[in-house]
């Protein structure tokens, strides 16, 4: 058998898979059976932990890691908080240092299909068998008079444990929620921290108002440590700039890198840092695969971080940033899908800002090229804790079409009341309706186009991407023993 018949990517989450071999004669079993019943332990492990929902707090994960022998003190991260556009950072930077030849940890939430997603080495999924053998040294550790960690805890520190364990060069870690009490907020040295795009979200946790998700999102800041920043509202840039100044972190306020050729960016910040005389930004220009305008400010943070660690001594060449970067992928964003013999844009678009991004490809799409074209069927799903009157302002326009459908297993808003809103949000829709699922959402949609070539947009919820996700690997799977 050919090294090509052995190894494939999956064409949903472009992950590695085997096909099906024997590896245990006795029992005649498969990769494919070995795997699915280590993910099914997983998910029951991780089961038990999930009714403690989120209770965001350091005590918990900093008590069980230091149990754990502290493996987060053995690993150096760049550390990755914001509202929108996190895990693009991450996939380019463990992208291009994966390219440069080292080994290279990432950390990412939510997953859109198997919790393996959120830890890789190499852009390579943790094994489930692995995973598994992790996450019962770490529920071993916890200790039974203490109060219990949280799932996005137990799953975050069985990530420092591998990554310890496997001793990675360096490790990009994304925040889950805020920053100041998120559970990756355990080391005290990042090689860079870095903030995205700051937005009104997940107001229920982290305050009311921009100002106050501000000073979450900047409690990944350490005194002294370097911090990449992308252009962000007064309110919040106001916020972060007092924050620098306490901690005297050297600062890099980094813009978007301009549009050249289709496909390809050039990054020309001309920025340098007073403390450090012989450090200085320099133009670049690189291959940018990710879709969407945004991706201008994604890509040139993580250009900027590369320069930074290039100055602190770390070998990558420009030749390796930019095939890292040309090699860069990041599954159901901005992610053009066949289905049924039709093109379907899959999108988180999850809080407002995303929404608006989504909102600005497709407005995009459809001036420059004919693969959009109005009105838009949407497929929506979201969940109850969402800005969904905001979410429906961004996207809807006159004469477009909502299916609305729940997202499985998860606190979906209930479906009425938002096609009330929806409809007041944009009495001009053309169609309203609500259906058991995705899959219904989909098929109805499809039934319902009137022109030649409809644009058809599920999102909403990454939960709700992940839903589809499954089916779509279901699909394949029974089509291959057909």
């Amino acid at each position: 058998m050919s090294t090509a018949d052995r190894h494939r990517n999956d064409p949903f989450t472009n992950t590695p898979i085997i096909n099906n071999q024997s590896i245990d004669q006795n029992h005649h079993s498969t990769p494919t059976d070995y795997n699915a019943a280590a993910l099914a332990e997983v998910n029951v492990l991780l089961d038990q932990f999930a009714h403690f929902g989120v209770e965001l707090g350091l005590d918990r994960i900093h008590r069980l890691l230091a149990d754990l022998g502290n493996p987060q003190q053995q690993v150096s991260i760049l550390h990755v908080a914001g509202s929108n556009g996190k895990g693009s950072v991450c996939a380019f930077l463990s992208s291009v240092l994966t390219e440069a030849g080292y080994r290279v940890g990432r950390y990412t939430s939510p997953h859109l299909v198997t919790w393996c997603e959120r830890i890789c080495i190499n852009q390579q999924e943790i094994a489930p068998t692995t995973l598994l053998h992790l996450l019962k040294q770490t529920i071993t550790a916890i200790r039974p008079d203490a109060p219990s960690p949280t799932q996005f805890e137990v799953i975050t520190a069985a990530a420092w444990l591998y990554f310890a364990q496997q001793r990675v060069d360096i490790a990009v870690i994304e925040v889950g929620l805020g920053g100041r009490l998120d559970a990756t907020n355990v080391c005290d040295r990042p090689l860079v921290s870095i903030i995205t795009s700051l937005s009104r979200e997940h107001w229920q946790k982290l305050g009311p108002t921009l100002a106050d998700i501000t000073r979450e999102k900047a409690g990944i800041l350490k005194p002294g440590c370097p911090a990449v920043i992308a252009p962000q509202p007064p309110e919040a840039t106001a916020v972060l700039q007092q924050r620098l100044t306490e901690l005297n972190c050297p600062a890099l306020w980094v813009q978007p890198s301009i549009a050249t050729q289709s496909g390809w960016a050039t990054f020309q910040n001309n920025l340098s840092i007073p403390s450090h005389p012989h450090f200085k930004l320099l133009p670049l220009t690189y291959p940018l695969p990710l879709p969407g305008l945004h991706q201008r400010v994604n890509s040139a943070l993580a250009i900027a971080t590369l320069q930074w660690l290039q100055h602190q001594g770390w070998k990558i060449t420009e030749q390796q940033i930019q095939q890292g970067m040309a090699k860069t992928q990041w599954p159901g964003r901005l992610q053009w899908i066949m289905w049924q013999n039709h093109d379907i844009l899959i999108d988180g678009a999850h809080n407002p800002a995303g929404a608006a991004m989504l909102r600005q490809y497709l407005d995009y799409e459809i001036e420059h090229s004919d693969r959009v074209t109005p009105p838009i069927h949407w497929v929506m799903g979201m969940l109850s804790t969402k800005d969904h009157a905001d979410v429906f302002q961004a996207l809807l326009r006159s004469g477009d079409s909502l299916h609305l459908v729940p997202v499985p297993d998860h606190l979906s808003a209930n479906l009425e009341e938002l096609a009330a809103l929806a409809q007041k949000t944009c009495p001009t829709l053309k169609d309203c309706q609500i259906y058991d699922n995705a899959l219904a959402g989909l098929e109805a949609a499809i039934q319902s186009r009137s022109n030649s070539k409809p644009t058809l947009v599920l999102c909403g919820s990454l939960y709700l991407i992940g839903y589809f996700f499954k089916h779509l690997a279901n699909e394949q799977s029974l089509n291959e023993q057909a």
